[in-house]
């Protein structure tokens, strides 16, 4: 299977790690930046925000139950839940987020168009195509790793996108410096939205689809992130960010036939995650680069979806 995989500072820019195939020497293509592949679910922290900035709150609580929305030309659209959890219960938009659930992704669809989703994503810096229709909140829209990781540093950092930094300066042989890069940044969501997403996207490693990087690899750190997984398991995704460093992995074969048959081995928790978790144990390992487990998320929130937040 192929793999690209970036990570970057969240504040300043630095891209600290880049991998844009297995072997240059075989696999001349660029998997993080010319790449593009759906991304699934790692999508809905998009709609999440839009709701967010619009006034909803992650305790905001939906009934969980089949939606059908007009795809805009006249016809039904019915999306599938891979869960058969809670199925009409009443559950807070924090759990929807935490178990990506389509369900509740199409009820929030519903309160907004299509059109104000795509305005949001390129403020979010998805330059590419997007196809402004109902299902494109489930993740059908194809997006660099690079546009990824670019777009989840606003999340750890209030509301600020940062563009990747690839050089900091240009010296010529003599030592003198001929340029200076600084990152660019852009306001693009709110404080409070920020906070509000970090609290939701917190749940889906404590306790939702991410949970096997607490389980399986004992990570500890105050951390977010979501999992993505495409039609047919081909792609699977993983975005992860602690306070100061965003990650995102993806994984698939290089021709969109290649896939799982089962969404077992297929989700973007069984092939990008354990690539997301593997990679933070090796940087946490290492003091000298700079990057403490005791960092913490710099926002202050009274939310408390009831007692147990992730079984509400």
């Amino acid at each position: 299977l192929r793999c690209g995989f970036m990570s970057m500072d969240a504040k300043s820019g630095f891209v600290k790690a880049y991998v844009g195939g297995p072997d240059f020497t075989h696999f001349q293509y660029d998997m993080v930046n010319m790449g593009r592949r759906q991304v699934g679910s790692t999508i809905k922290p998009y709609l999440y925000t839009l709701a967010m900035e619009e006034g909803m709150s992650p305790c905001d609580k939906i009934v969980n139950r089949p939606i059908t929305l007009n795809d805009g030309s006249g016809r039904p659209w019915t999306p599938r839940n891979a869960s058969k959890s809670r199925i009409g219960e009443t559950v807070t938009l924090r759990w929807g987020l935490a178990n990506s659930n389509n369900w509740i992704s199409a009820y929030l669809m519903s309160l907004f168009t299509p059109e104000s989703l795509v305005k949001l994503m390129r403020s979010f810096g998805i330059r590419g195509y997007l196809d402004p229709v109902v299902s494109l909140c489930l993740g059908p829209a194809e997006i660099s790793v690079a546009e990824m990781v670019d777009a989840y540093t606003a999340f750890p950092n209030k509301g600020i996108r940062v563009d990747p930094l690839y050089v900091t300066r240009i010296e010529d042989s003599n030592g003198n410096v001929i340029a200076n890069f600084t990152p660019r940044m852009y306001e693009i969501i709110s404080e409070t939205t920020a906070a509000k997403m970090i609290f939701m996207m917190r749940s889906v490693v404590d306790g939702g689809t991410g949970g096997r990087i607490r389980s399986k690899y004992g990570l500890k750190m105050q951390m977010g992130g979501k999992t993505g997984t495409t039609q047919n398991n081909s792609d699977g995704w993983f975005m992860g960010f602690t306070p100061s460093l965003v990650s995102g992995v993806w994984v698939g074969g290089e021709d969109r036939s290649i896939h799982f048959d089962r969404i077992a081995e297929g989700q973007g928790a069984a092939m990008a995650l354990p690539i997301w978790a593997l990679y933070m144990k090796k940087v946490l390992n290492d003091s000298s680069l700079g990057y403490s487990p005791n960092e913490v998320f710099e926002f202050d929130n009274n939310y408390d979806c009831d007692t147990n937040p992730y079984d509400d």
